[in-house]
């Protein structure tokens, strides 16, 4: 008879506290999270010591309410799993130590998760994975293709040599003196506007499908900037409009050349910029003209950080026989493996 696997997920890689419950990698029986956006606003960034002082403050409270809410014991749990790495030092600590001392506690296996392939897994929450697959990560300090021919094995076919999507997007809001995360206000702006401001697409070599994003930014300051010279006004929602026309260019042409080239059966888009409606329509359009593969998107509560996604790559490690030890440590710039 076969056992159902149930696993406490831990994630606190940047300023999210989040802890959730899965049931067999693919049910979500709780997924709480505790954002910590508001402190962080006044400053136009994540602050690294605020984070981990709020992740100190909300840990305990957070893992309670997910068990309360999956209404299980922690003796009924299979394993925990937590957020190894990549993301800021400190916040990444207090999660690590906290699932270590759960573990410990109740003599529970215990997973170190990479947070991208968190990410890529959030996609198993709502259909299966069928491989060989495609995954598009876009987030605030990520931009990757990752190609996957089965559970578990991540192969990085191309990734940001500069500024990640996101960082792209919060460095041009600011320049539109737009609040802090700038992805939601671009986003909607963009929607308001017509594409009117030529800005540049970086293609790099042929084949390559690797990303660049600190050219379009720069592209976008100067714009900016020599019209503020001139005394001219470029306006905010057409500027929101080409620069994310831009992004999404080259995002999307290459995740679909990747698609035909490595004869994937499956698309899934990962990551918080994940949750930008314009991102997700034009991903959305041009998947449909390719007859035989199919294009997963998560629901918005599963593209930013939460720790459902990590529960249920978790789940996987956990059934491959992966486990860690109490030596188990944060990894700020951990490799996806």
């Amino acid at each position: 008879m076969n056992h159902d696997i149930y696993v406490l997920g831990i994630e606190t890689s940047c300023d999210e506290t989040a802890a959730a419950v899965v049931k067999n990698g693919t049910e979500i029986l709780s997924n709480i999270v505790a954002s910590q956006m508001e402190s962080h606003k006044r400053f136009g960034g994540v602050v690294p010591e605020i984070a981990s002082r709020h992740h100190v403050e909300q840990i305990t409270v957070v893992i309670e309410e997910a068990m309360n809410e999956a209404g299980i014991s922690f003796q009924q749990l299979s394993a925990i799993a937590v957020t190894q790495g990549p993301g800021l030092v400190g916040a990444l600590l207090i999660g690590v130590n906290a699932a270590k001392a759960l573990a410990f506690a109740y003599g529970l296996p215990l997973v170190g998760v990479h947070h991208i392939a968190g990410h890529i897994y959030a996609n198993r929450l709502v259909t299966d994975m069928k491989f060989p697959l495609l995954s598009l990560v876009v987030s605030g300090g990520h931009t990757e293709l990752v190609y996957m021919e089965e559970h578990g094995k991540f192969q990085v076919i191309g990734e940001t040599r500069d500024d990640a999507a996101g960082e792209a997007y919060d460095k041009v809001a600011r320049a539109l003196n737009l609040p802090y995360p700038g992805g939601p206000h671009i986003d909607r702006l963009a929607h308001e506007g017509k594409v009117t401001i030529d800005l540049p697409r970086a293609w790099l070599e042929e084949g390559s499908y690797d990303f660049s994003f600190s050219g379009l930014k720069s592209a976008v300051l100067n714009t900016l900037h020599n019209a503020k010279q001139r005394g001219e006004h470029v306006d905010p929602k057409n500027m929101a409009a080409s620069f994310q026309a831009s992004v999404i260019d080259v995002l999307v042409t290459k995740t679909v050349n990747a698609a035909k080239e490595y004869n994937v059966r499956q698309v899934l888009l990962a990551g918080g910029v994940a949750a930008n409606r314009g991102l997700r329509a034009e991903l959305a359009r041009k998947m449909a003209e390719l007859d035989d593969i199919e294009l997963v998107i998560p629901p918005l509560s599963l593209c930013t950080d939460n720790a459902a996604m990590i529960a249920a790559a978790g789940t996987v490690l956990f059934e491959q026989g992966k486990r860690a030890d109490m030596a188990l440590n944060a990894d700020p710039s951990l490799e996806l493996a």
